[in-house]
């Protein structure tokens, strides 16, 4: 039986972070990074479409991904002279019809005041800023003239895992079976090849599975995971200056090298949590949900082909589709990183940053997380996020 300081379930770009932060700010016990899935075959982090933005509705999420473009901004200096994720550094277009531009304005005086460089632009304007684009139903949209893009998720991850060699964490290739309570503090986990870890505290940071890993201890966690679809399609036309662009049906696209990545399809209502082995894409939402949208919006789209697709699976907050961050106020050695409802990538390093410092000092101190705390979901108290994507 091992014993270990800090165990964490689930060894992707959200534990992955929290433990690079805990050596950074000078935690010296010992600490464990438990993953199931080594190779990030069926991770949230690598199936994701790797983007970062600061148009949120909200200036707490606004704060956690402003937190990690500050980190793009200086990779080389944080990571080595060899550090490349690819950032490009696009921006995001947010489309509103007339229903929703109330919401849009209230939004971007939000990211304004939270110093997100944004600009907020009636149709005319789009439409001559972005020849290609067709303001068709359009009343507004948003513009991140800077601080919004995408980048290599691969890269990105293996930048935070390639970090912790020298770090003494230990990397454990394991499913976590069980957790052990006594009253009101967990004591450790139980693994599939039979080991157990003795822990003093337990950090879930499993992803789409962290439900299932916080009913393990005997706690309720509304998290769950939801399938996503991702469809790659090619063009005759290259727009160089597209950015990643949000249709008011939910719809989005973006340029991905010398082809367009595109999803959103799914609809939430009544919408089921996913079979955790199916990552089988719905290939008829592309024609029947997808291809309409993309032809209306950029008319020379109409002329496209479907190449491939992919899914992968969201950490869904049923509850209000933010994060639920921090130690269960009852069983305050099990800390939450948890349902981040697709931001999790963008929002990791700062949420890592956020837990080291409080493990470590006790408090919140660079980044204030409180707003995340599990206390909303005891009280069925939503918090929630306007602008998921």
């Amino acid at each position: 039986m091992a014993n270990y300081d800090i165990v964490i379930i689930g060894g992707a770009i959200v534990g992955a972070s929290l433990a690079y932060y805990l050596r950074d700010e000078g935690f010296s016990g010992s600490i464990a990074l438990v993953e199931r899935d080594p190779q990030f075959t069926h991770s949230a982090t690598t199936l994701s479409a790797a983007s970062i933005r600061q148009q949120f509705s909200i200036p707490e999420n606004i704060r956690l991904s402003q937190f990690t473009l500050k980190l793009f901004r200086r990779l080389k200096e944080e990571f080595g002279p060899d550090a490349e994720i690819d950032f490009h550094e696009g921006g995001y277009l947010i489309l509103a019809s007339e229903t929703g531009l109330p919401v849009l304005k209230a939004n971007h005086d939000t990211q304004v005041a939270e110093g997100a460089e944004i600009v907020l632009e009636d149709a005319a304007a789009l439409t001559s800023r972005f020849s290609w684009l067709s303001g068709e139903g359009i009343s507004g949209g948003a513009y991140g003239v800077s601080g919004e893009g995408w980048f290599d998720a691969h890269a990105y991850l293996h930048l935070f895992r390639k970090a912790l060699r020298n770090r003494k964490v230990d990397f454990i290739t394991a499913s976590v079976t069980a957790i052990a309570r006594q009253g009101n503090r967990v004591t450790g986990v139980t693994l599939d090849n039979g080991e157990t870890l003795e822990a003093g505290i337990v950090v879930n940071a499993a992803g789409p599975n962290a439900g299932k890993v916080a009913a393990l201890a005997g706690l309720e966690l509304p998290v769950e995971p939801r399938k996503r679809n991702v469809f790659v399609f090619e063009a005759r036309d290259r727009f160089a200056d597209m950015p990643l662009i949000v249709d008011p049906s939910g719809i989005w696209w973006r340029p991905e090298g010398s082809v367009y990545i595109t999803g959103g399809a799914e609809s939430e209502d009544g919408e089921q949590a996913a079979d955790p082995s199916d990552f089988e894409p719905e290939w008829g939402l592309f024609e029947n949900e997808i291809w309409p949208v993309l032809a209306t919006r950029v008319p020379a789209f109409e002329a496209i082909k479907m190449t491939r697709a992919w899914a992968g699976h969201y950490d869904y907050n049923t509850l209000d589709q933010n994060a639920v961050i921090g130690p269960h106020p009852e069983v305050g050695n099990f800390i939450f990183a948890n349902g981040f409802s697709g931001h999790g990538l963008q929002q990791a390093p700062a949420v890592g940053k956020a837990l080291a410092e409080l493990i470590i000092t006790g408090s919140y101190r660079t980044l204030d997380c409180s707003a995340f705390a599990y206390q909303r979901v005891a009280e069925g108290r939503a918090f929630r996020e306007l602008n998921v994507i």
